[in-house]
């Protein structure tokens, strides 16, 4: 076994330390090495992962197989004994071939290390020597500590990239891997012509007319420098280009070989560097006839000349016609440039640009790539620096046509896949297609689709029940059925017709097709003078038929043909995709919106404390949690909630529907807000952990208003759980926003909530909002309360009135969020409608106070309400005077019911019981409860109130 000796300029151990604890990196790390840390670190990869992704899909006979093989097989033989570890892998990192120079060495490794098909990129494996190969597209060496990975402190490798000589795109990497202590610079030349070997057997696998051109160009190519000073490949000005610029520059030079003449057309690039594309007329040896695409660059950078290779033949070997380019796409007759072995190497133009090739890195190993040949030609200045001359692209006319076609197709394609799809709406996805198609591949196009498709359900006819749904073109007459009518279509139309056999239709010529538009005699004559070539396509999506697409020609006078066909096909498959997931979308969030609609008010109870109007906005991606609510209370209250469950779909409108219920039931018990919030977010938290979903963690959350306005005071009670302040506005058009205590949101628990108490004069508006009012990610919360503080500046307004406003003024166009709005005009209860009396805790009182109420009864024109109204009264009394303390208050409230109030400063609350026949008491309760509507308790600052509402149908 052969011993080779260390070299130096190895990065130490402590260089690659200093790096992972975030010190700055050694200036003796080369920046190939430091670059590769920095990317490696950024992906978040670590230094001791030790799995790699495994990719069992990977071409075990492919090209790169096939030609590497044999070569790895001379390596092995060459390596026999000794712990090298010898590896191709393919354009992507994987590892397609392993050989080993001892045996024994492929059972004692890891699998990573001894099994083709797992992944050495870069941004998988970190720094290595395939993925870093890949990264600067050259010859590197990594060694010892150089590795990211602590697996491979102990390793060197050498890795070069393998190219096709005809695409000039890299095939895959060669890596040699072992032991750092076996380290040899003889290894450079053998990976070398071991890179130049497999590229040369990638070659033999082209047919024998590319070959031909490229040994045509090379040969003149050649005998044109010699003597020449200078010359520069077309790598060493690409590399700089972004890839949309040499993408353009690929595709002017394929235009120009399908034109099949001499030509030569300019190129301005965006940094004002100018690139003239040169056609010229060539003949093989074999008499295969073709263009050659020259760029000449104005500019060139200051950089070591490339010479133009000698010996060409080296390429093939002896038995094949000297070659020089490469192909652009390997099924197409023209190729792009490079190179010979032996010489610096130039990327075509097509390749990729990661990084330079440069020193002992930018050799022929990289792929047959052809230089530049040297300018013949100055400025006229004596100093100035001819133009760099290089070559793009060879190839045939008729070749070139179909690679030109094809571009553009795939072009279409990458489009479509960029344009269609953006929105999750059936009716915008199919516009999506119609403008993207227009006017590359057709002038006009219609769109059908049936009614339930645009409701977000399936057809179950779709042959019968379409709609015309889009119609786009490059002019607006064209006489097509206009857009939301009926489209009926005969049964031997093309439509129909695709759609049954679920392909794509031809008409070349509609002319010759007058049978079946006899049957659309509305527009066929008119139609015919327009346009004179059609592609039906079905819209078909996961066995689901969504509608038909009409591709028509008018301005080519060119046919539609099969290739057309297969496109349109490809672009409706396409699209048909989007649109079902619209389609699926707009049928669940129906389904939302319908639960979320349910769980919502059905209508506004009848009370007279305020005029109130709500809105209920969805957001255009999904529904949400909003809710809002107006509850009747007790002595004519009024209380009025708007919440937001945080989370769309329908587990927040769920979870909103629970959570309202609650709401309403705390409410109805007379809590006041600050309890009444307590008690939510009790129920939001235990909500929390009955999700098993949450597993432990919180997923729910809320906020929530809660106000409650009493017309007999015009006093407004409010507190919020994290919710946005209401807005006031004043009889006079002043508005404000409260200054209410924030309060936690609901969910968070154990934190407790404040009360704020205001004045509301009559005719003043509460508007209450959630946070998909005011919050759009287009402009500033200041912003959008400025906006919402001019649309309530007008009192005259009625609450309805109010809630268009501020829709139509404050509300996002296209909202993110639901929004829930809810407006109360505030009306104050007439004096003369409420009577009350003081009095001590004194039994003998209670009869005073049953007449008192018998008069205010009969000046009210109650007499019929007198007797129960006598009965009620005199138990509530007789109950606040045995079992609470004075002093008691009576109040009477003349409402749509007659209702009254007992106040004392005691906290006992009244039970309803039935008395047992033996009992003398005990009846009282139950004899209101039999006689008044409704009856309950509400606990105050300084005791309780008993209240009973009876009806006044008898008075």
């Amino acid at each position: 076994m052969r011993t080779w000796r260390a070299t130096g300029g190895i990065v130490s151990a402590r260089s690659r330390e200093r790096f992972l604890q975030g010190e700055p990196v050694d200036s003796g790390v080369r920046k190939s090495i430091s670059d590769s840390w920095q990317r490696s670190r950024s992906l978040g990869l670590s230094p001791d992962q030790s799995d790699l992704p495994f990719r069992e899909d990977f071409d075990r006979d492919g090209r790169l197989v096939r030609a590497s093989g044999p070569v790895l097989d001379r390596l092995q033989s060459r390596f026999a004994g000794s712990a090298m570890n010898i590896s191709v892998a393919d354009g992507s990192g994987t590892v397609v071939l392993r050989r080993f120079g001892e045996a024994a060495l492929a059972r004692s490794l890891p699998a990573i290390q001894r099994v083709p098909g797992f992944v050495f990129a870069e941004q998988f494996a970190a720094t290595n020597g395939i993925g870093l190969a890949l990264a600067e597209r050259q010859l590197i060496r990594v060694h010892g500590a150089e590795h990211f990975a602590e697996r491979s402190q102990g390793s060197a490798c050498r890795a070069i990239p393998v190219r096709d000589p005809l695409s000039g795109l890299i095939e895959g990497v060669l890596c040699l891997g072992y032991p750092r202590s076996a380290e040899d610079p003889a290894l450079v030349t053998v990976i070398r012509k071991a890179a130049e070997a497999i590229e040369r057997r990638l070659l033999e696998q082209s047919s024998a007319r590319e070959r031909a051109l490229l040994g045509a160009y090379l040969s003149t190519a050649a005998d044109a420098a010699v003597g020449v000073h200078q010359g520069v490949g077309v790598e060493e000005l690409a590399r700089e280009l972004r890839p949309r610029d040499q993408a353009a520059l690929m595709e002017k030079a394929t235009e120009l070989i399908s034109r099949g003449q001499r030509a030569a057309v300019d190129v301005s690039l965006p940094d004002g560097r100018s690139v003239t594309l040169v056609s010229r007329p060539m003949t093989s040896a074999s008499g295969v006839e073709g263009i050659a695409i020259e760029a000449l660059f104005r500019s060139p950078p200051p950089r070591q000349a490339l010479s133009v290779p000698r010996r060409i033949d080296e390429l093939l070997g002896p038995h094949a016609e000297p070659v020089g380019s490469a192909v652009v796409a390997p099924s197409a007759s023209y190729t792009s440039v490079a190179p010979a072995p032996g010489h610096h190497s130039a990327t075509p133009l097509s390749g990729h640009l990661p990084g330079a090739a440069s020193g002992q890195g930018a050799t022929g190993s990289q792929g047959a790539m052809a230089a530049g040949t040297a300018a013949d030609a100055t400025d006229g200045h004596p100093d100035s620096q001819p133009p760099a001359r290089g070559l793009v692209l060879v190839g045939e006319p008729h070749v070139g046509t179909y690679a030109l076609a094809a571009r553009r197709r795939l072009e279409l394609l990458s489009e479509a896949s960029a344009r269609i799809g953006t929105t999750l709406d059936v009716r915008r996805t199919a516009q999506e297609l119609a403008e993207t198609v227009v006017p590359v591949l057709a002038d006009f196009v219609t769109i059908d689709l049936p009614e339930a498709v645009l409701r977000g359900e399936e057809s179950a006819d779709p042959g019968g029940d379409l709609r015309r749904a889009v119609v786009h073109g490059i002019r607006d007459d064209v006489p097509f059925s206009p857009v939301g009518k009926r489209v009926d279509f005969g049964p031997t139309a093309p439509q129909l017709r695709c759609l049954t056999s679920g392909q794509a239709v031809l008409e070349p010529d509609l002319k010759a097709a007058a049978g079946w538009l006899s049957e659309d005699s509305e527009h066929t004559e008119q139609l015919l003078t327009h346009v004179h070539s059609l592609i039906a396509v079905p819209l078909v999506a996961r066995g689901v038929v969504l509608g038909v697409a009409g591709f028509y020609r008018s301005q080519d006078p060119a046919p539609f043909g099969d290739d057309d066909r297969l496109l349109a096909h490809e672009l409706a498959t396409r699209a048909a995709l989007s649109m079902d997931n619209a389609r699926r979308f707009t049928r669940e969030r129906n389904m939302v919106l319908a639960l979320q609609r349910s769980l919502l008010p059905q209508g506004l109870p009848d009370q007279e404390a305020v005029e109130v109007a709500h809105r209920y906005l969805p957001a255009e991606s999904d529904v949400g949690g909003d809710w809002y609510d107006v509850i009747p209370l007790s002595g004519t209250r009024i209380g009025l909630f708007v919440g937001d469950v945080v989370g769309h779909g329908m587990h927040s409108a769920a979870t909103m529907g629970r959570l309202r219920t609650a709401a309403r039931s705390f409410a109805e018990l007379d809590f006041p807000p600050d309890e009444v919030l307590t008690y939510l977010d009790n129920v939001v938290g235990r909500l929390d952990r009955e999700d098993p979903a949450a597993d432990g963690v919180g997923i729910i959350g809320a906020t929530c208003l809660y106000a409650i306005y009493d017309p007999t005071s015009q006093q407004c009670v409010m507190a919020r759980a994290g919710h946005p302040p209401p807005a006031l506005v004043h009889p006079d058009g002043t508005v404000s926003f409260p200054d209410l205590p924030a309060g936690p949101p609901l969910g968070l628990g154990g934190l407790p909530f404040e009360t704020a108490e205001i004045h509301l004069p009559e005719y003043s508006q509460l508007v209450l909002y959630t946070d998909g009012l005011i919050e759009d990610r287009h402009r500033d919360i200041d912003e959008s309360l400025d906006r919402l503080r001019k649309a309530l500046a007008h009192p005259e307004r009625t609450p309805e009135e109010t809630c268009e406003a501020v829709l139509d003024i404050v509300a996002p166009a296209h909202p993110d969020d639901d929004l829930a709005l809810l407006v109360a005009r505030t009306h104050a209860l007439d004096p003369h409608r409420i009577a009350g009396w003081d009095l001590p805790a004194d039994p003998a009182l209670v009869s005073d106070v049953r007449a008192a109420a018998v008069r205010q009864l009969a000046d009210w024109g109650l007499d019929g309400a007198a007797f129960v109204a006598e009965l009620v009264l005199s138990e509530l009394v007789t109950n606040a005077v045995r079992h609470g303390a004075g002093p008691i208050r009576v109040r009477l409230i003349h409402g749509p019911t007659l209702i009254c109030e007992v106040y004392d400063t005691s906290n006992t609350a009244p039970h309803l019981r039935r008395a047992a026949a033996s009992d003398e008491g005990g009846r009282g309760l139950f004899l209101v409860a039999q006689l008044a509507e409704s009856w309950g308790t509400r606990y105050t600052a300084e005791g309780k109130v008993i209240w009973a509402e009876c009806g006044l149908d008898g008075a």
